[in-house]
């Protein structure tokens, strides 16, 4: 040990605790698990959360964002046989749909194909887009109106899952899902820091009760 000379200022040494006890290796785990699947799932799901925040305001606030409807008319005529048959069992529809689209370059699934006596009528539906067709089946001619909503239309639809199929149906719900987990591992990983854990579960009920309150005032 180093003698102390008089008139020099005493250095003092901070030994390191030697009795806090380390961590748990599950809590070291989780604590890691929970941080990596919260940035990495809020990487990945970022441009997800930013296609459906702003289409919460396009659809909120349609009058701020709405294209204009655009409608198209065709006239046409189909072979005679493929509508005009006594068995409505034989009409050709796939013949007639895919006549429609090769013809009109019509887009989205057909979602009625109706038979009358007088006429068949079909209807094609996509996010933004709808294009309804009557087919005389005594003449065959046609008539077939196209309408398309423009880019607002096609992504609020979108949002919603109208018209838009089953896959885009599963996009949907595994968007919700990764947004289910980003939460549910931001709330673990607060758990584990244990300066902010109490503002931040403090934070998180102020947060719900604010919701409940706007929606119990101001939701009729």
């Amino acid at each position: 040990m180093a003698e102390h000379k008089p008139g020099q200022p005493r250095t003092l040494v901070r030994h390191p605790r030697t009795d806090k006890k380390p961590k748990p290796a599950w809590q070291k785990n989780t604590a890691a698990l929970s941080r990596w699947l919260h940035i990495y799932l809020s990487m990945v799901s970022f441009v997800i959360v930013l296609f459906f925040s702003v289409t919460g305001l396009t659809l909120n606030h349609a009058d701020w964002f709405g294209d204009k409807e655009h409608l198209t008319k065709y006239k046409g005529k189909m072979p005679v046989e493929w509508v005009n048959a006594t068995d409505t069992n034989a009409i050709k529809k796939l013949e007639i749909v895919e006549r429609l689209r090769s013809t009109h370059h019509i887009k989205g699934a057909v979602s009625d194909f109706l038979i009358e006596d007088n006429q068949c009528s079909l209807s094609f539906k996509g996010p933004g887009y709808s294009a309804d067709a009557f087919v005389d089946r005594k003449t065959g001619e046609y008539k077939l109106n196209e309408v398309s909503l423009g880019l607002v239309g096609v992504i609020n639809d979108l949002h919603k899952g109208r018209d838009s199929g089953s896959k885009w149906s599963w996009v949907i719900d595994i968007s919700a899902g990764f947004l289910v987990l980003i939460s549910l591992s931001g709330l673990v990983m607060l758990c584990f820091m244990k300066k902010k854990r109490l503002s931040g579960f403090i934070s998180a009920i102020a947060g719900a009760i604010i919701c409940y309150l706007i929606y119990a005032l101001l939701v009729p």
